[in-house]
């Protein structure tokens, strides 16, 4: 049902995770765990979804931050959960608040600030990557809580890799050269997640503060919905961060 970032293991206080495909109610194409509001699934299957999810992960779904994401840089201060409209960024430093990523071939990336006890969460497809959505976010936990990235941690969820993500040109001479690989045919192999990576290490992070799936959602996408592969008609994953309360368990 999902997957839990490595580097954040030694943090019993903070729950972290990408979902998989598996383990939901809902039907073929958005088999099984579609979180997803913006489908063609019911929404009484993503609703129930995000319950099972829930009870998986020792949460409520009213602690669960999401958005309407609009492929942009807007970062929310989230103080309570609910769902909000044109944001792609979250950050946080209320215990009991999860920020949420949907995605079905962007990139999610989380941060924990491991000295503030803050997380942030971003959305990051070409767009978003483009515009620098990852250090955007990082930005804004440090001008909101005093973040230092020297002392934090972050996670490059599961995505499509650069093998399979085929762009044009234009799209391509937004990145430098070194995230990108030519085609014969004029097109370009884009690596959003090596953009991502270099845009925190840029932010401030070092390198081996840095984590990154090695999963791909075209390439193993049994495990993973992707929107480029299946043609639009997917389910959405979900990539979650968040304190856990004094005094309660996932």
């Amino acid at each position: 049902m999902m997957i839990k970032p490595d580097i954040f293991s030694p943090y019993p206080n903070l729950l972290a995770l990408q979902t998989t495909r598996h383990g939901g109610i809902s039907d073929e194409p958005f088999a099984s765990l579609n979180l997803g509001h913006n489908t063609r699934d019911t929404p009484e299957n993503t609703r129930m979804n995000r319950q099972i999810l829930c009870n998986h992960a020792g949460i409520h779904p009213s602690s669960l931050v999401t958005a309407d994401q609009v492929h942009g840089t807007k970062v929310l201060h989230a103080r309570e959960g609910g769902h909000y409209s044109g944001y792609d960024a979250f950050i946080t430093d209320r215990a009991g608040l999860y920020l949420c990523i949907l995605t079905a071939d962007c990139f999610p990336v989380l941060i924990y600030d491991r000295e503030r006890n803050v997380v942030g969460a971003a959305h990051a497809g070409w767009q978003g990557s483009a515009a620098n959505v990852a250090g955007k976010t990082l930005s804004a936990m440090r001008e909101g809580f005093g973040t230092k990235p020297s002392s934090c941690l972050a996670w490059i969820g599961t995505g499509i890799s650069a093998a399979a993500y085929e762009v044009g040109r234009e799209v391509a001479s937004r990145f430098e050269s070194r995230h990108t690989e030519p085609n014969p045919s004029g097109t370009c192999q884009l690596d959003l997640s090596s953009v991502n990576r270099q845009q925190l290490i840029h932010g401030g992070l070092a390198d081996t503060t840095i984590a990154t799936s090695p999963f791909c959602t075209v390439r193993n996408n049994n495990d993973y919905y992707s929107y480029r592969k299946e043609n639009g008609n997917t389910g959405r994953m979900m990539a979650l961060i968040g304190i856990i309360p004094d005094g309660t368990a996932p």
